[in-house]
């Protein structure tokens, strides 16, 4: 084992004996954001190390589990209709769609129908893949939350081809939480923020959370004594009734977060109203590519598959619990498909597609049947 691991294996054990030394005098929830920290979490084996009192809930930070319907009908509909090289992500192939039986239900299907459809990891992957097809049009299905989204929008700022355009389907992910907050009963207590997203946004973008809602509040990275240390630090906070802003991931978080990468963000994207997926509308909460570069927009290369998408507009395949695991209302493993219509090989929901998803991190962290108990 290599020193960094003993060190870091040694940091972990430290902020876990912390947190045992604290005197809990009654449950606390904690909200994770990510879908990067629930993975942490599960594989570390954390919820069963720390004390019984701490309940940690998995949010609503997965971009795959939120994509709405109608984007994704979209893309496959304009993949089988257009001639077009479509690209996404990979875990955007797999994911289902409501329609009627024998229909295409999700790009996976729709390749195998015969559109081209591709699997990339990064934009310039995209970039790639339209320049060596210049007379074809590539569509880039583009769904992510701003650490997504900033390589995406330097993509377009710093010259895309001609015949590269987005079908953009981007989140901002701190309006999910004010979303949580505002309703009243967010169900949790405390709130561990996501460090990918405050490296390009800047520790700052959470400080809301303190002063309008007076929740502890950290923002941890994604191994195990970052974790704890956020941990901790939320758990003192509520004991000590002293509410601050904590970084736990210093190494890469900065206050203002990546200058060029929001400026980037600000150049090609505005800010609109979006709807997430089994939650609804949220306010200010997607981003859509500016007047500017329009001529990379796929809605206004085919706007036909718009209004045709919208009809397909639903929310979560019947039976699927996966909202209520998005909004942290129930475990994975309370959804009623969990583990028996619904696995990773045959997904009914979102939540078990992707490697942020919830679902599918608790199966693959060993959790195989469903409790079946809806709170």
């Amino acid at each position: 084992m290599s020193n960094s691991a003993l060190d870091s294996n040694k940091q972990a054990k430290y902020w876990l004996q912390r947190i045992h030394e604290l005197d809990l005098q009654q449950p606390v929830r904690i909200m994770n954001v990510c879908g990067g920290h629930e993975r942490a979490i599960t594989m570390a084996g954390l919820r069963s190390a720390l004390p019984k009192a701490v309940e940690l809930i998995p949010g609503p930070g997965c971009p795959v589990c939120i994509c709405p319907e109608e984007d994704i009908y979209e893309a496959i509909q304009i993949s089988l209709q257009e001639n077009v090289i479509l690209v996404a992500f990979g875990d955007m192939l797999r994911v289902p769609v409501n329609v009627h039986h024998g229909e295409v239900r999700t790009l996976d299907q729709a390749k195998g129908a015969g559109a081209d459809i591709r699997p990339i990891a990064s934009p310039q992957e995209a970039i790639d893949i339209a320049r060596q097809h210049p007379q074809t049009t590539v569509v880039f299905f583009a769904a992510g939350f701003e650490t997504t989204m900033a390589p995406v929008a330097a993509m377009i700022a710093q010259g895309a081809p001609d015949n590269l355009c987005l079908l953009l389907s981007g989140r901002l992910t701190w309006p999910a939480v004010a979303m949580l907050l505002e309703s009243g009963s967010p169900g949790f207590d405390c709130l561990v923020a996501p460090g990918h997203v405050a490296t390009v946004m800047g520790a700052e973008e959470w400080t809301f959370v303190v002063k309008q809602y007076s929740l502890p509040t950290a923002v941890a990275g994604f191994y195990s004594e970052s974790l704890l240390a956020a941990f901790y630090s939320v758990l003192r906070q509520k004991i000590e009734q002293r509410l601050f802003l904590d970084n736990c991931y210093p190494e890469l978080v900065q206050q203002q977060g990546n200058p060029s990468a929001r400026k980037q963000l600000q150049q090609v994207f505005n800010i609109i109203d979006a709807n997430w997926r089994g939650i609804g509308m949220i306010p200010a909460s997607g981003y859509a590519l500016n007047d500017q570069y329009a001529a990379h927009d796929a809605r206004q290369r085919y706007p036909d598959y718009r209004d045709m998408a919208r009809k397909r507009a639903g929310q979560m395949p019947p039976g699927c619990d996966c909202a209520k695991v998005v909004l942290g209302k129930i475990y994975p493993d309370q959804c009623r498909l969990y583990g028996k219509a619904c696995t990773p090989r045959n997904p009914v929901g979102p939540c078990m597609v992707s490697d942020e998803g919830a679902c599918r991190i608790w199966w693959a962290g060993g959790v195989r049947q469903s409790r079946s108990k809806i709170a």
